[in-house]
This record gives structure tokens, sequence and C-alpha cells, in this order.
């Protein structure tokens, strides 16, 4: 009886919490399930759609649209941003980014102004430039990645050997092709180009194209032969 007590007055803060943000000129869709803790800032003009939970030192700021299904823990989202369908926790969201649906932001990751985060990506301690696109199906831990760099679909940064992890480090305006594995520790210069299906072991200089893939082999009438 007595948690079920609690459980009520709990529910009536919330309700009161939420009808003052309300107030305050944010725009909540639905109060019946958004969360957000008392400590959480959320600057007016702010949207949050259903299925939010806000908590911690959690700050939003102006024109931003949180949610659908968002869940933010001691993150700093600057104004403009898009953030939906996204789980974060100790990261900081640059104004005018887009993050989500479906995306994991793990503590220590910065993403920049303009930078987009699609679905099935998971960001570590990572640092992101302004304008950067990582769209899909990627992990990004321990890297620094500059400005305007293109990550295609499927890249891994391959960081921890089973004792120790380490950093990858991405100049601005890199194009990272599909399906690539840096092999951290290493280094990828501005303007470098990296081609799809390639392990990444050594540094690639500024503006190379970098090729690490074993050669395709035809096998002739091999279907006959395992038959």
């Amino acid at each position: 009886m007595e948690k079920y007590e609690a459980y009520l007055q709990k529910r009536e803060r919330q309700r009161i919490r939420l009808r003052e943000l309300i107030e305050s000129g944010v725009i909540i869709w639905n109060t019946e399930d958004t969360y957000v803790d008392d400590e959480v800032i959320i600057a007016p003009g702010t949207e949050l759609l259903p299925g939010c939970i806000l908590s911690g030192q959690t700050v939003i700021e102006e024109k931003t649209v949180i949610g659908p299904r968002t869940t933010l823990r001691d993150c700093v989202v600057r104004s403009g941003a898009l953030v939906r369908e996204t789980v974060a926790e100790e990261s900081e969201i640059g104004p005018d980014a887009k993050v989500g649906p479906f995306s994991y932001l793990r503590p220590g990751t910065k993403v920049g102004e303009g930078c987009r985060v699609g679905d099935f990506v998971e960001l570590k301690n990572t640092t992101l430039g302004n304008g950067t696109k990582v769209s899909h199906l990627t992990y990004v831990g321990d890297t620094e990645v500059g400005e305007g760099v293109n990550f295609g679909c499927g890249t891994v940064t391959v960081n921890y050997d089973g004792k120790k992890k380490y950093k990858t480090r991405i100049g601005n305006n890199a194009f990272i092709g599909c399906n690539t594995n840096l092999v951290a520790p290493v280094v990828v210069g501005d303007g470098a180009y990296i081609a799809a299906g390639s392990t990444i072991t050594d540094a690639v200089p500024d503006e190379t194209l970098a090729i690490a893939r074993a050669r395709q082999v035809i096998k002739e009438n091999w279907k006959d032969k395992r038959k």
C-alpha cells in the first residue's frame, strides 16, 4: 500500500511538472506517456512527441523536436536539432543536427552542427565535426571525426583488442566506403577516400584512395564439382 501511495504521489508531481512546462511554452503532445525529471531544463518552443523520457542534467534548447520514443539522460541538445526514436546518455547534440531513428549515443559523444546520425548507428566517446553524416548501420567508438565526413553503411571502428581501447582519427571531408573496418589506432587524412569493403590498418594520407581487400576469384564449374 505504501508503494502504491508513493507511486500516486510521483504521478501527481509529474502532472504538475508537465503542466508547468506547457505553461512555459513547451509543446507536449501526450502528457500520459511523457516523463521529465525536475532537473531537466527545456526551452520554450521545444516539441516533445509521445514516449519521451528526459532525466538527469539534460538541457534542451529552443526550436528542437524530441521524439517520439526518445530517452535522454544527462544530455545537451542544441537549438534546431531533431532527435527521434533515440537513446542518448551523457552526450551533446549540436545545432540543427538530425539524430535517429533508432540511434544509440553512448557517454562521451559529441555530435556537431548539422550532422546526420541515422538508423542503427551507435556512437561512443566520439566527436563528429560539423556536417558529418553517419547515416545507417555503423559503429563509431573512441574516434575524432572532422567536418564533412561521409560514412558508408556498415562501417566499424575496431577500437578494442580485448585488453585496451584505441583511438581512430579521421580528417575533414574524408569518404569512408561501405563495409569498412578501421582498425585502431589509425589515422585517415583530410579528403581521403576508402574503397568499400576495405580493412584499414595503416594510415591513409590526405587526398589518397585506400583499397584493402582481397582480389575476387571466380571458381568455374564449382557448383557441379560440389554436387
